[in-house]
This record gives C-alpha cells, structure tokens and sequence, in this order.
C-alpha cells in the first residue's frame, strides 16, 4: 500500500481527517487569545545565567571555588616545607591520622616530594576525584596518579584513601592504624 493511497480510491472519511487536523493546527497556530490585533507580542523569556542554576548533584554548589581550594590544598599537603600540623588540617581526619602521616613524611623520598593537580571530577557535593603528578627533586616521579578529595568540616582535603596508597607504594608494609 501506498501512503495516501486510501484517499485516492475514495476514502472520503481520511481525507476529512487530515483536513480537519491541518486546520486545527492552523487554526490553534494563529490565534489570539484577546481577540484583537492590537494586543502586545509575549515578552521573550529570560534565560537564567550559569551562576543562577541549581547546583549539580554531582558537584559543590561552586565548583571552581572548590576546584581551586582542592588545588590549593593538595600542594600544601605534598609541600615539604609545611609542618605536619599543618598538613593534617588539609588531610581527611588528619588528628587521627598522625602516625600514617609522620611515616609518609618520615620516609626520605616523602619529604622531597610535590604535588601538581592537573584535573578535578566532582563526583559529588562532597567528593572529588583528582589526577595528579608527583615530583620528586622537580622531577617527575609518579605522572597521572589517581586520587581523591573530601570536603570535610568545610575544608577540601586529601582523602585519606589517597594516603594510605602513597604510604603502601613507597613500601610500608603497614602504614598504620587507620589505613
């Protein structure tokens, strides 16, 4: 069979059909609810800027503020002029982490080492994955590693996920209590 075939042989009540649903659809397309001609055009519609829209539900409400606070964070942790005091505010439960903490930075190569952030993934309000290079000495140690990031207590911090699996590559056997 071929399409509008059926109108061809005489199928009046086809034929109708379409005519009625081509006017309606004129018809609805050039209405004017007031009536008159002299009503105004619809005012156009505003779109919302981007820093207007909801948050993502896999992001912070301000990603590049996170994004920088991450960046910020993880070059101070892995900076080997910082205190361990200090590292343990930007390290996830960082008061309880001490011990693992004092062997990832009592083990020579740790306290030479530096972090370059490259790239941010929220993969939530709260979390973040975090690609990252090592140098040590300037040198490039441990190119594209892997990492994450938490928010905790308002602060962006080195997962303590990411720790432990620093402590076990520089060959801790047991990095300690809380890995």
């Amino acid at each position: 069979m071929v399409l509008g075939s059926e109108l061809r042989r005489g199928n009046g009540r086809g034929a109708a059909a379409v005519a009625v649903f081509v006017l309606a659809v004129a018809l609805t397309a050039c209405s004017d609810d007031s009536g008159g001609a002299d009503s105004a055009p619809p005012a156009p519609s505003v779109r919302q800027s981007t820093s207007e829209r909801p948050p993502s539900p896999t992001a912070p409400a301000d990603p590049a503020a996170a994004e920088q606070e991450i960046e910020r964070n993880w070059e101070k942790f892995f900076d080997p002029a910082v205190s361990q005091k200090d590292k343990q505010q930007v390290l996830e439960n960082g008061g309880r982490m001490a011990e693992v903490l004092e062997s990832f930075n009592g083990d020579q190569r740790g306290r030479q080492v530096q972090a370059n952030v490259e790239k941010v993934e929220f993969t939530s309000p709260a979390g973040a994955d975090v690609t990252y290079s090592l140098t040590l000495k300037g040198a490039t140690a441990l190119p594209g590693a892997s990492g994450t990031a938490v928010e905790q207590d308002g602060t962006w911090k080195v997962s303590v996920k990411t720790l432990c699996a620093l402590v076990q590559l520089s060959g801790n056997a047991s990095p300690g209590p809380g890995c």
